[in-house]
């Protein structure tokens, strides 16, 4: 890519080539999330959302991991402390802003999308993906509810069935199976995963632009609305959840590498 943008923060880089923008994520290896790094990815949308130059965003990520979700061997991310009790969780809030941008995204997706990492490799259109690349909606295996909107958009992907899965087991898929099952739409080689990311985001930006755009918001419909009454619900049971004894002992298995013991309290 070319003519470097100074980047949103040290965490989220923006670069742009033509009528197409890359955003990468900058905290390797696992590029854990925080609400202070998805309002930087939500500012670097809007920031191309106001640029009427780009046609087509990328979001890509450096490091092993495309996205781990959160850390929950932090303090901070393992306890309820700074989630309100009432209302949307704050860092929803924040992704909301990305779910809102008009212009198409692909994702390139090179390795783990983890937890509320697959519901930010949903936030794309498209993702592209490769073998070594695990998608995973590990929620109920750490004890609970599903959030970042995936109870709206993987469901919409991939079917309610497919989905009630995913989330039941929390199981991890490998890239051939997310493409099977249609939760990626194109599997590569591994170093070629950002380059066709980059070439498909081409290709879309070779298209008139309101056109493209006025048929995403045919095609989407009122995605960003049911997204908004989602993440309501998924906040308010992820505060519930979090105060109970199987969240403690789903992040304590998760630590420890072993199968958890839940106990129904």
């Amino acid at each position: 890519m070319s003519d470097p943008v100074p980047p949103a923060t040290d965490d989220v880089g923006i670069e742009t080539d033509g009528h197409v923008a890359l955003v990468e994520i900058r905290r390797p290896p696992h590029n854990y999330f925080d609400i202070a790094l998805i309002a930087a990815l939500a500012n670097a949308f809007e920031r191309l959302e106001a640029d009427a130059q780009c046609r087509a965003i990328v979001l890509c990520a450096q490091g092993t991991a495309f996205c781990a979700g959160a850390n929950f061997a932090k303090r901070e991310d393992s306890t309820p402390a700074q989630r309100s009790l009432r209302g949307i969780n704050p860092l929803y809030g924040e992704a909301l802003r990305m779910f809102a941008c008009t212009k198409p995204v692909v994702a390139a997706v090179h390795g783990p999308a983890v937890g509320g990492g697959l519901g930010l490799a949903l936030v794309a259109d498209f993702r592209i993906t490769c073998a070594e690349a695990r998608f995973s909606a590990n929620f109920n295996r750490l004890g609970f509810h599903p959030g970042f909107g995936l109870s709206v958009t993987l469901p919409r992907l991939v079917g309610a069935q497919q989905a009630a899965l995913l989330f039941y087991t929390g199981r991890r898929i490998p890239g051939d199976e997310a493409q099977r099952i249609g939760l990626a739409d194109e599997l590569v080689a591994l170093e070629r995963v950002r380059p066709r990311a980059i070439e498909l985001a081409q290709e879309i930006a070779g298209s008139a632009p309101i056109a493209v755009q006025s048929t995403r918001a045919t095609v989407r419909g009122n995605l960003v609305e049911q997204i908004r009454l989602a993440v309501a619900r998924e906040s308010l049971e992820q505060n519930q959840h979090f105060l109970t004894e199987d969240f403690k002992e789903g992040v304590a298995a998760m630590a420890a590498r072993r199968a958890p013991q839940f106990k129904r309290r």
